[in-house]
C-alpha cells in the first residue's frame, strides 16, 4: 500500500527558520509555566503523602467533603472531583508522622461522617517523604542517563557527532515541551508519566535514526547535492513510514484518552503531546542541528 508517492518533495527543510521560532516560543512558554508554578506538580509518588480515591453512592458537593476532612483534623487535604459522578481524590502532601494511621483515620472519619451516604474506598496510595525524594532523584538520573546513552549510540552508529547531537537536542526539545504541557494543564508528574517520558524518548529517537539512516544512504547516492537537499529528500522518502507508525499509535492513544477513564488520562495525554512533538522535532530540530554542524564545523575544518 502506497500512502505517499515516491516522487513527493515537500520542502520541509525550507521552513526551518519559521519552525525554529515556533519551537523557541513553545519552549519559553513551557519553561515560563514551570517557573511560575514553582516547578512541576509532583504526584504522591515523588512528593510523598497520601492519596485516597473515594466514590459516594449519592450526589455530594466537593465543599461538603472538604469540610468533613477539616472536622476530622485534615484541613490541609486537597479534594478534587475525579472520574465519574460523586467521585473524588483526597490528597495530603508531605505528611509527617505515621502515614498509615493518618490514612485509616481519614477513611474511618469520612465513613462515620457520611453514614447515610457512606463512601466506597476505591484506591489508597501511601508514600513516605524520603521515598518520594529518592524516587525523584532516580527519575532525574533515568532521564539523564538515557540521553547520554542515546548520544553515544547515535554518534557511534553514524560515525558523526552531528547526528548524535541532533538527536539529543531534539529529545531535549520533546521533554521540555511535554513537561510544559503537563505544567500548563495542571496535571501531576507521577511514576506513570515518567514511564511515558522514557517511552517518548525511545519513540522519538527511533524515528530520528530511521531518517538519519536514509540520509546516510542518500549521501552516498547523491554526492553532488548539498546536505540540505539530501535531508529534505530523505524526510520525504520516510514520510509514508512515519505516517503509518506514528498515526497508528496516535489512534490507539486517542481512544485511551477519550474512553480509557481518568486513571490513565494523564498517561494518554502525555503520550499524545510526546508523539506530536517527537515527529515534529525529528524534522525541524534534529535535521537543522545536523545542517548547522555541517556548515559551521565540518566545512570549516575542510577549508583548513
Amino acid at each position: 500500500m502506497e500512502i505517499i508517492r515516491p516522487d513527493t518533495r515537500f520542502d520541509f527543510i525550507g521552513k526551518k527558520k519559521f519552525t525554529l521560532w515556533i519551537s523557541a516560543v513553545a519552549i519559553l512558554i513551557s519553561l515560563g509555566s514551570i517557573f511560575l508554578h514553582g516547578g512541576l506538580r509532583y504526584g504522591v509518588d515523588f512528593a510523598g503523602g497520601i492519596l485516597i480515591q473515594i466514590k459516594f453512592p449519592k450526589a455530594i458537593d466537593t465543599s461538603d467533603v472538604r469540610n468533613a476532612l477539616g472536622e476530622i483534623g485534615s484541613k490541609d487535604a486537597m479534594v478534587q472531583a475525579f472520574g465519574g459522578e460523586n467521585e473524588f481524590l483526597i490528597r495530603v502532601e508531605k505528611a509527617s508522622g505515621n502515614l498509615e494511621e493518618m490514612s485509616k483515620s481519614i477513611q474511618t472519619g469520612l465513613q462515620a461522617r457520611f453514614k447515610e451516604n457512606t463512601p466506597e474506598i476505591r484506591r489508597v496510595e501511601i508514600v513516605g517523604p524520603k521515598i518520594g525524594k529518592d524516587l525523584k532523584e532516580k527519575a532525574l538520573w533515568a532521564v539523564g542517563l538515557s540521553f547520554l546513552a542515546i548520544l553515544i549510540y547515535v554518534a557511534w552508529r553514524f560515525k558523526q557527532v552531528s547526528f548524535g547531537l541532533g538527536g539529543i537536542v531534539a529529545l531535549i526539545h520533546d521533554v521540555i515541551i511535554t513537561y510544559g504541557a503537563l505544567s500548563i494543564s495542571g496535571r501531576e508528574y507521577s511514576l506513570t508519566v515518567l514511564a511515558v517520558i522514557l517511552t517518548i524518548i525511545g519513540f522519538s529517537i527511533n524515528d530520528t535514526i530511521v531518517i538519519f539512516d536514509r540520509v546516510r544512504e542518500d549521501v552516498k547516492k547523491m554526492r553532488k547535492e548539498d546536505l540540505a537537499t539530501i535531508i529534505n529528500i530523505s524526510v520525504n522518502e520516510c514520510l509514508g513510514r512515519t505516517i503509518l507508525t506514528s498515526g497508528t499509535v496516535m489512534v490507539v492513544v486517542l481512544i485511551l484518552f477519550f474512553f480509557g477513564g481518568p486513571v490513565i488520562n494523564d498517561f494518554a495525554f502525555t503520550l499524545i503531546v510526546g508523539l506530536v512533538s517527537g515527529v515534529y522535532s525529528t524534522v525541524y530540530i534534529a535535521s537543522p542541528v545536523v545542517l548547522f554542524w555541517d556548515r559551521y564545523v565540518t566545512q570549516r575544518k575542510r577549508k583548513r
